[in-house]
């Protein structure tokens, strides 16, 4: 009896962590989306849509929430959606060319750059690689100009091919465009003045623009202060919610209580998202207290909460992708708050921090190499790394060596 008692708390345990892991791993924003897919064979359940529920939802606690939720966007068209609206004929006549098309945006970042590798999308599509290029180039007639290009370079060109301008002008401003790193040697050129302004003009990063007006985000925790204490508090008010329909309904049928098991051990699921990223959020504020008062980040290691938690790395790795923390100080990744130590007091976050700070108040005319990043670091901190680790930060920040920084403070 006994025996039979255990494997049953086990199966239950088992199907609602077969759902309650996708959940966990959704971002609010498609935390509806991938309970639908749990749903949508269930004719007992209605997902009610927590943005649409909190157009009309009165808030009570209001000490708190006004600030935290005014903060809140929703989000428009991604730049994914717009490409993937403009992959139609006269441009991509066949369907082959439409599929393909859809590989290259698969590869673009979120700055419009392509990042692939098209010899791998020409196995993929079983056709040549030049086929590829063919219809990556055909990008350069997409909105935003210049997306798919596969570096900055090209972008211009894909720019320039847009514009409608004299034809000795066109010439000279692509061969600046190509020359880049010796732009200054045609400053003596006649329309050299005339082309540095057509420069000027080009969007870069290609998606820049679009970027920055799409980067709206909706926070799963909220940190705030409440009479003098930081608290925790999950973003309930943006959940979904899952609704049992039985009205009128025989229960004691096998497939209805097959269906209504289903749907709460959907809510179990959906339980345990939130407790699991409320206990996250407390043990943030733990490690990271002096940063919610003002301080750095500190290092802090996605293995020791996963041990704190009784959970397996991986899960927890779930649990903060994708998903963002508001505070005072402005809205974070939760994966913002875990960093590998440089030693014991100083993470590679802070690091980045400082390294972001050098290049914005560096000379334009001599910018700092990573060597002499290197040398100001370690005069800071009073630490010893090497010259490879400060390239490899800054690439992962998306900032530009020394030469092309210059030539971009140049143009701009």
């Amino acid at each position: 009896m006994k025996l039979r008692q255990n494997q049953s708390n086990k199966l239950s345990f088992s199907s609602t962590l077969r759902s309650w892991l996708p959940i966990l791993q959704s971002d609010i924003e498609t935390l509806e989306e991938t309970i639908e897919t749990f749903v949508k064979d269930n004719p007992f359940v209605n997902v009610k849509s927590g943005f649409e529920k909190n157009k009309s939802h009165t808030h009570t606690d209001k000490s708190w929430t006004a600030d935290a939720i005014e903060s809140l966007t929703f989000s428009k068209k991604s730049l994914y959606d717009i490409l993937y609206d403009q992959i139609s004929p006269p441009l991509f006549p066949t369907s082959k060319s439409q599929n393909i098309a859809f590989g290259i945006i698969e590869n673009i970042d979120e700055n419009g750059y392509f990042i692939g590798n098209i010899s791998a999308l020409a196995m993929r599509y079983n056709c040549k690689s030049d086929e590829i290029e063919k219809i990556r180039k055909r990008f350069s007639y997409l909105e935003p100009i210049g997306v798919g290009a596969k570096n900055l370079k090209e972008s211009f060109l894909f720019q320039l091919n847009d514009m409608d301008i004299d034809n000795n002008l066109y010439k000279l401003t692509k061969k600046l465009i190509q020359d880049f790193e010796n732009i200054e040697t045609y400053a003596k050129e006649v329309d050299f003045n005339k082309a540095i302004k057509i420069i000027k003009k080009f969007t870069s990063p290609p998606a820049l623009e679009y970027f920055e007006e799409s980067k709206q985000i909706t926070p799963d925790i909220f940190v705030f202060e409440k009479e003098d204490k930081i608290e925790i508090k999950i973003n309930n008010d943006y959940y979904p919610e899952i609704i049992l329909d039985l009205d009128g309904v025989e229960i004691k049928e096998k497939y209805v209580q097959e269906k209504i098991k289903s749907a709460k051990d959907l809510m179990d699921a959906l339980k345990m998202r939130k407790a699991t990223l409320y206990k996250i959020g407390l043990m943030i504020l733990e490690y990271q207290y002096d940063f919610f008062k003002g301080g750095d980040i500190k290092p802090m290691r996605l293995k020791d909460l996963a041990q704190e938690l009784d959970r397996n790395p991986s899960t927890i790795s779930r649990a903060i992708s994708n998903k963002y923390l508001s505070c005072n100080r402005g809205i974070f990744l939760l994966k913002d708050f875990f960093s590998t130590a440089i030693n014991e007091d100083i993470s590679n976050t802070l690091i980045k921090d400082f390294i972001v700070q050098l290049i914005k108040s560096e000379e334009r005319t001599k910018p700092l190499s990573d060597s002499k990043i290197l040398d100001k670091i370690e005069k800071k901190f009073g630490i010893k790394i090497v010259r490879r680790t400060i390239t490899k930060y800054r690439k992962q920040l998306n900032i530009a060596g020394s030469s092309e920084r210059k030539k971009l403070y140049l143009l701009s």
